[in-house]
């Protein structure tokens, strides 16, 4: 049965061990390719290529249960007591499950789960932690490098370290097999070929250039580890290929990076980048001076004319998100333009609740180029220049992806995006040390896609605790760009609970977003009962025109209001300039140390919004807990409505309707959905997840995608005034209306945290 959508999320393999699941993305492309015309990523690759090749040849913002320094009681003590945690218990996911979400054992131990913290600071013991840089300049300047290599990211005096971390430390340990495992992988394939995506100007050639550098990344570092120079001669080989110079075909002779498309130029400038810094000591000077004929003529220069001569393809300056924070602009000039620019946009991708402008799955994109841009320069130069503490709330944006992924992945409304190949949420490593957040680290390490080059130099193996222990189960991020609520039953057990829903604006995000006001999603024993479609068609049609309210874009069904789960009123979308108001309130339960964690009796949490400006009527909506969190409760209180209504969720379940009950079943699991006292002549309805017959015609050639093995659960409202409750209970099988004591009906208005007992 199809997953929901074509994310990279979902097309990861289903092995369940986490080292065969965390190649999240990698050759897993839709059955049509659906490749990034992006949003805004643009300038921070290119500082790389500027201060690793071409130049000379903190605010902490925390949750409450965050430590730092010296390990507190209940958990390790020190070095040694941080070394026999390692020996002892090793990694603490022992698998995941088909989403790539760690499994852990049922197990209490406080020793190795304790408060989150660093027992060591850089410098204090070459054994847990990493000696301090002694690159340290008094007055940082862009254009004075580091002397030795590499000066990207990993600096000679971690290479040093290394062996010993991947000896002692479990995951590192395993981190490093898999990129010697990738490296083998890639050393017996052909070069990436030029394989355009739906023409220069659509996806371009971004898969190809994210592909080289995730190759260029693996064997450089397979060189650095082993000294074996069979690696320096493939990275040779893939560099070539793609430098413009060879005689292979790759691309428009002088354009072969592909300016049409400026994020393929800015990836292929950072693969190259790193190839010549980490191999600098490799390679023959007629090597050296390909590679940096290529980042010049094919990179540098392109992102010069952009920023002084306005050329057409550096809209993205402006824009806030993964553009700027990976698209480039010889040497000085660059830089003056770049790292400004950085911090004016790319650093503002993240909103001042921690959440990002685009979508969830965009974060990966921003987060790693802004990652890989500030490592580089602290690295090399010994300062960020603001780019990790001008937004003070990029600090929280680790939180944001904690609780946007849910048990059975993301909450991944709006746009997934293209391949990750070489994105990742391996910026929580560099995060957790920068914004002292030890949590980050600890939840990252036991991810699918945390084995790549950039976590072995981010990670601090000195981390240690549980990031569970003192974390709360809910989370609300207020923030009008995107509002919503994550609420959950454990951080530990993949068969309980996950509940989200949102309900911001609809637009300014970078043309990623859908008209999606009061949409949700809901795991529960190891389903995910309501779930995303994803992506619409990348390249079709107006699909990225203006969000005005008749743009092309609403066209597609998976960016139409009936595409989400959300109510559609009379078969229209959604009123694009709509601000939701919205409430949260959460008996504000934390887990403890334990995997195994029972939420007390009165444990709840709510969420809900007003969109009447959405629909230009009055209508409420809001998701909550009953019964200790053992229940969810959707309702919807609708006013003198003129229109009919209708209310939709979309499922990868089987579905059987019996009137106001509708039983979903996936394998052997079920949930039962119940509408609880539904009015006469209302009942569930099971329909097929596609446009009304009503909707207006998609441009000319254009198609919907099609969602095989997704059903619309749906329900009907005539004209009128309801209070529509609508129950989710995995336990009903066998009961009766009868046998059930329904919770009180509540005016939305008048929910919180105790108002149904």
């Amino acid at each position: 049965m199809a997953t929901y959508g074509d994310s990279d999320e979902k097309l990861a393999t289903n092995s369940g061990s986490i080292e065969a699941a965390r190649a999240i993305g990698e050759n897993r492309r839709p059955p049509r390719k659906w490749l990034a015309v992006g949003v805004p990523i643009a300038v921070v690759l290119v500082v790389g290529a500027v201060v690793g090749g071409v130049v000379g040849s903190r605010a902490s913002k925390k949750s409450s249960s965050t430590s730092s320094g010296s390990a507190s009681a209940g958990g390790v003590s020190g070095a040694s007591g941080l070394e026999s945690v390692k020996t002892a218990v090793g990694m603490f996911a022992t698998t995941t499950n088909a989403h790539t979400v760690p499994i852990y054992p049922s197990a209490t131990n406080a020793a190795a789960f304790g408060t989150p913290t660093f027992v060591a600071k850089a410098g204090e013991n070459p054994d847990i932690t990493w000696n301090k840089d002694t690159f340290q300049p008094a007055s940082p300047a862009p254009t004075n490098v580091r002397p030795d290599r590499p000066r990207l990211i990993a600096p000679a005096y971690k290479w040093e370290q290394l062996p010993k971390f991947v000896a002692s430390d479990p995951y590192m340990k395993l981190w490093n097999d898999t990129i010697m495992a990738d490296a083998l992988k890639w050393q017996a394939m052909d070069p990436v070929p030029y394989d355009i995506d739906g023409g220069l100007n659509k996806s371009g050639v971004l898969d190809v250039a994210r592909q080289v550098k995730q190759r260029i990344k693996a064997f450089a570092y397979a060189y650095r580890a082993t000294g074996q120079t069979m690696w320096v001669d493939r990275a040779w080989k893939e560099l070539y290929n793609a430098s413009g110079q060879s005689s292979a075909s790759f691309g428009e002779k002088g354009n072969n990076w592909n300016t049409a498309h400026f994020l393929d130029v800015a990836e292929f400038t950072a693969a190259f980048a790193v190839g010549y810094d980490w191999l600098y000591d490799a390679w023959t000077d007629q090597q050296k001076e390909t590679i940096r004929t290529a980042i010049v003529t094919l990179g540098l220069q392109y992102g010069i004319q952009a920023y002084a001569n306005n050329a057409g393809y550096g809209w993205w300056q402006t824009a806030k998100g993964n553009w700027n924070c990976t698209t480039p602009p010889t040497a000085a000039s660059i830089l003056n333009y770049t790292i400004p620019n950085a911090v004016a946009n790319c650093a503002n991708g993240v909103t001042s609740d921690g959440s990002w402008t685009e979508t969830p799955n965009y974060w990966y994109f921003g987060t790693t180029s802004h990652a890989e841009m500030a490592s580089s320069l602290l690295t090399a130069t010994g300062s960020a220049y603001g780019l990790m503490d001008s937004n003070p709330d990029f600090a929280s944006t680790g939180f944001f992806h904690m609780y946007v992924t849910g048990n059975q992945g993301l909450f991944d409304y709006g746009d997934h995006g293209p391949n990750k190949y070489s994105a990742t949420a391996n910026a929580m490593f560099l995060h957790a040390t920068q914004y002292n957040t030890p949590e980050y680290a600890l939840f990252q390490r036991d991810r699918a896609d945390a084995a790549e080059p950039w976590t072995m130099f981010w990670y601090d193996p000195s981390v240690s605790g549980a990031f569970w222990n003192g974390l709360a189960l809910d989370h609300y991020f207020p923030d009008n760009a995107d509002t919503w609520a994550s609420m959950r039953t454990s951080w530990t057990d993949v068969n309980g609970w996950y509940v989200a829903m949102k309900a911001g604006k609809l637009t300014g995000h970078a043309s990623h977003g859908d008209l999606d006001a009061g949409d949700f999603v809901i795991d529960h024993d190891g389903v995910r009962w309501a779930g995303e479609l994803g992506s619409g068609d990348y390249i079709a049609t107006g699909y990225f025109d203006p969000e005005t309210q008749d743009s092309q874009r609403w066209l597609y069904y998976r960016t139409r209001t009936e595409g989400q789960n959300t109510l559609v009123v009379n078969q229209q979308n959604q009123n694009i300039t709509a601000v939701p108001t919205c409430n949260y309130e959460s008996t504000d339960t934390h887990q403890e140390s334990s995997t195994v964690f029972n939420v007390p009796s009165d444990s709840t949490a709510m969420f809900t919004a007003d969109l009447t400006s959405n629909y230009g009527t009055s209508i409420k909506r809001g998701i909550r807990f009953l019964a200790g969190r053992t229940r969810v409760l959707l309702q919807d209180d609708i006013t003198n409505v003129a229109s009919p209504v209708q209310w939709r969720m979309h499922t990868n379940a089987t579905v059987a309707v019996d009137g106001s009950m509708a039983t979903l079943s996936i394998d052997d699991k079920k949930m039962y959905v119940h509408i609880l006292d539904a009015p006469s002549g209302v009942a569930f309805e099971a329909l097929p997840a596609e446009r009304y017959a009503s909707d207006p015609a998609l441009p000319t050639g254009m198609t919907d995608q099609a969602n095989p093995g997704v059903t619309v659960l749906a329900i009907n409202l005539q004209p009128g005034t309801y209070n529509l409750q609508v129950l989710f209970d995995p336990t009903w099988s066998g009961q009766d209306a009868t046998d059930y004591k329904p919770p009180t009906l509540v005016p939305i208005d008048q929910w919180s945290a105790t108002s149904h007992g």
